[in-house]
């Protein structure tokens, strides 16, 4: 553990404005601070309100680090090369691995269960993120970046057909597939009203003709019926996204974090200096977002606070 001796905050315009609301959502006093660096690419950002700790992956270095009162230090090494986390509906951590192709829950006690690994007696190919709903399902992607090399896991061949969303239901543990179209499946996330699941589609990130949209989904219970394409993003990927409590829809993208009103128009963008990889809301009062960004991480406080 060590102690960040300073507060290093980021030089020079921080953010971009398209729409006026954006002005309400991003103070011109917000300032970008930079909480950590030295990872070799930062995903998977959690912040667990009861400890009051902010979590995240370095995929590559395959550990978990973690953020508290100022300081940083490892919460899990080795950490199986997870990549995205979330928290249950009874604040458990809920985690995707690379390395074990599955989703696992941490328990109380610090044990690990396995919460879905293979899908018609196949292993899974290397789950990226993970949203909970509030009736406890788990819906998750699993695109095959992490069995594509070494680098973030572990090279192998895909088992599955393809790469799929899915949905775990908490009490039987039967998973089943909801989405089977995309390219690169990744971030997702839930409208407040949970009416809707916004999903990313990341294949451009090795395809120059794959898509770099998010896309939306209606919600019908156990499964998702017909939406479209919420927004394109350039430059880069879209990858991890967030959702507020007004319903604007947070996306990480090559120079920052985009922020989208539910029509799908753009209000604005946070720039970060690196390429953002995920981000979470989090902090004493749920307006600060937590941003992981490939060697660093940043915070920064915000005129609204993240959905739960």
């Amino acid at each position: 553990m060590h102690q960040l001796h300073r507060k290093k905050y980021v030089e020079g315009t921080v953010k971009e404005v398209h729409d006026p609301r954006f002005k309400q959502l991003v103070s011109n006093n917000a300032k970008l601070e930079r909480l950590a660096s030295g990872c070799l690419w930062a995903e998977g950002p959690v912040y667990r309100a009861d400890v009051d700790m902010f979590i995240w992956s370095d995929i590559p270095n395959n550990r978990m680090l973690c953020w508290r009162a100022g300081q940083v230090s490892v919460f899990r090494q080795p950490s199986n090369y997870t990549n995205g986390h979330t928290l249950d509906v009874y604040g458990r951590l809920v985690s995707c691995e690379h390395g074990g192709r599955r989703v696992t829950r941490t328990e109380a006690d610090g044990s690990i269960t396995v919460l879905a690994d293979t899908y018609n007696g196949k292993r899974l190919n290397s789950p990226n993120d993970v949203v909970v709903k509030s009736d406890g399902s788990v819906w998750f992607t699993d695109p095959s970046y992490g069995i594509l090399s070494d680098y973030e896991g572990y090279q192998s061949e895909m088992e599955q057909p393809g790469c799929f969303v899915y949905r775990l239901e908490p009490t039987t543990g039967h998973l089943q597939i909801v989405a089977d179209d995309f390219v690169k499946p990744n971030g997702l996330a839930f409208s407040v009203d949970e009416s809707r699941l916004y999903i990313a589609d990341s294949g451009y990130s090795h395809d120059e003709n794959a898509p770099h949209h998010v896309r939306w989904f209606k919600v019908e219970d156990d499964h998702l019926s017909a939406g479209g394409v919420f927004a394109d993003i350039h430059p880069g990927v879209p990858d991890g996204l967030r959702v507020d409590v007004q319903d604007n829809v947070w996306i990480s993208a090559a120079d920052g974090v985009h922020c989208y009103s539910s029509e799908g128009n753009l209000l604005g963008k946070i720039l970060v200096p690196e390429v953002a990889a995920n981000l979470s809301f989090g902090g004493r009062r749920g307006n600060q977002m937590f941003i992981t960004a490939t060697t660093s991480v940043y915070a920064m406080l915000l005129g609204v606070r993240g959905a739960r």
